[in-house]
Order: C-alpha cells, then structure tokens, then sequence
C-alpha cells in the first residue's frame, strides 16, 4: 500500500486551491457518482475541520470533522469519502482511524456521532460505530445514524 498522507485544516486554513479540490472530489462522489443532487454547500463547513487525504499530492480522501454542539449533540463525522479510483486499498479504514485519533487528542472526546449511508454501517461498525434508531431518508438516499462510544 502506497504512503497517504493525512492533514487537517480549520476552514480560515483552507486556500482556494485546497478549497476547490474538497469541492471537486465531494461533487465527483456525492452528485456525480451517486447522482445525487443535494445541497452541498451548507454553512456547516465554515465550523467544520477538514480533514485531507493526500496520496503522492493527489486528495484521494477527505471528510469533515465537527466538535460536540455544531453538528450534533456529540462530536461528528461527515462527508466521509475515498475516490473511486482508490477504494479497495483500505484507505477509508485508515481514514476513519486518523479522523477518530485526531478528535480524542484535539478535543478529548471519544463519543462521536455519524449520519451514515446504511450501505456503509458495516464499515463503520468495524470502527466501534453501533446504529441508533431506525434509517431514514437524506437527499433521496437511506442514512442510518450511528454512535461511537469508545470506550
């Protein structure tokens, strides 16, 4: 497996060129690839970390982090992905893990809170994320909240 690199940002960190890959790479997976059309641009990334994943200076990988009280209740994780071309080489499992690690040393919290695609709770669950209630529907695609105690 080749070296990824993985850099967070508050989002006064991020330049246009930072900036404009995050929008190309959620709008290739998430309106593109799952041809979803959804409101992405939110206001939730002004209070949100962002969280790169930069293979050989290429983002292949980037998710949204959020301390407890923005998102949710607890801390969140959200817009998590892996370009397709990359998927399959565990990157999104060493992702998750640095996404985790970097919230329980920056914000001493290990509780956090993710509203899931239900096709990825697997995935999460190999991450110590267990469902809470029942799926619901988000822009037309099934979510399954989900919570990581970790304890």
């Amino acid at each position: 497996m080749e070296n990824i690199q993985f850099k967070p940002y508050a989002f006064k960190q991020l330049d246009t060129e930072k900036l404009y890959q995050i929008l190309q790479i959620r709008n290739a997976v998430f309106v593109v690839e799952q041809e979803c059309a959804y409101q992405d641009l939110d206001d939730k990334d002004k209070e949100a970390f962002h969280i790169l994943g930069y293979k050989q200076n290429k983002l292949i990988a980037y998710a949204r982090i959020f301390p407890a009280g923005i998102y949710f209740k607890e801390a969140a994780i959200g817009r998590v992905l892996v370009i397709k071309e990359e998927r399959g080489n565990a990157y999104g499992h060493l992702f998750m893990q640095f996404c985790i690690d970097w919230m329980a040393k920056h914000w001493n919290t290990k509780t956090i809170c993710i509203a899931a695609q239900f096709y990825l709770q697997a995935f999460y669950e190999q991450h110590g994320f267990e469902v809470e209630g029942a799926p619901f529907m988000e822009d037309g695609i099934p979510h399954i909240h989900m919570m990581r105690s970790g304890e």
